[in-house]
């Protein structure tokens, strides 16, 4: 049985697409197959939705499960600012002590 990871992507306002959503589901899970995980769950931040956020409960998922890999589609993901992309990469990784996987820039 391979590990479990955890995914994470943003959609823009508007950009709420099922296709859109299914496709980056399914290039994560190849990726997580590919690293020796399988993807258990995706969080979805929806920008412009009163929700309550993804990242966040995507944080307290890993300080309470024993999950401790995340895969993401690229930075872009978290934030558009570099310096916001680096606080919250630096967030999962040194203070909850999990693994960041960057999917952009990965050759098949």
């Amino acid at each position: 049985m391979r590990p479990a990871m955890y995914g994470y992507m943003r959609l823009t306002a508007g950009g709420d697409s099922s296709d859109e959503i299914q496709a980056l589901r399914a290039e994560l899970a190849i990726h997580a197959t590919r690293e020796g995980f399988a993807l258990e769950r995706l969080f979805i931040e929806r920008l412009g939705c009163d929700d309550e956020s993804a990242f966040f409960t995507l944080v307290d998922a890993l300080k309470t499960t024993e999950i401790k890999h995340v895969i993401v589609p690229s930075l872009w993901h978290f934030a558009r600012l570099p310096g916001l992309q680096a606080a919250m990469r630096d967030h999962i990784e040194r203070e909850i002590g999990a693994r960041l996987w960057i999917v952009q820039g990965v050759r098949p």
